[in-house]
């Protein structure tokens, strides 16, 4: 039986169709001479997760924005960031390093640019294989969301914040109750510690 592709599915919204092509024909600052989803692929390895699948999952389900993350993780503790006090959106919490999938990028792509901006990560990754966590919600435009999350060993650099965020801790799994993730946040990380 042959699967369908991503963009040749009537049911995919607009916004996740236009990414998936784009992710296909955009180069990255590469020379021109790689397309970003190929980029990614050689920066991000990821054991066990199919990313065009998930897309496409997602497309079928009626999403119409993704978003990525990451559980990175160190000695049982998880990375999570404060976002400012001054932030429009959900000022003063606690989260994931994570980001919304841009035109011209596919979840890889979007996951090596979120992680670079917002903790200074960059360089090859490999993450932890076949974990990955999601939830849907409505986004403050209006948008049906789905924000696909990936758990990531710490390389050891130090961690770099973009202005997004004022500080940054590890925390234990055990201790989610002392800190003001949502939810779903929460959820994610309870998920990624009994994987």
């Amino acid at each position: 039986m042959t699967r369908p592709t991503p963009e040749g599915s009537p049911s995919l919204p607009p916004l996740l169709t236009d990414q998936i092509r784009q992710s296909r024909q955009s180069p990255v600052n590469t020379g021109g001479k790689e397309s970003i989803a190929t980029y990614a692929r050689n920066v991000i390895t990821a054991p066990g997760i199919d990313p065009t699948r998930l897309t496409y999952d997602a497309g079928r389900d009626g999403i119409a924005k993704l978003v990525v993350g990451a559980v990175v993780h160190t000695g049982g503790k998880v990375l999570v960031l404060r976002r400012s006090a001054i932030d429009d959106f959900l000022p003063g919490i606690e989260e994931l390093p994570s980001g919304g999938v841009e035109a011209g990028e596919d979840l890889l792509t979007a996951l090596a640019r979120e992680l670079a901006e917002e903790i200074g990560r960059t360089g090859p990754m490999t993450l932890d294989s076949g974990f990955v966590a999601n939830f849907d919600y409505l986004s403050g435009s209006g948008h049906k969301t789905r924000q696909l999350t990936f758990g990531l060993p710490h390389d050891g650099r130090p961690i770099a914040l973009s202005t997004e965020h004022t500080t940054y801790r590890w925390l234990r799994p055990a201790d989610l109750a002392e800190s003001s993730v949502t939810e779903e946040t929460a959820q994610t990380i309870r998920s990624w510690a009994v994987s």
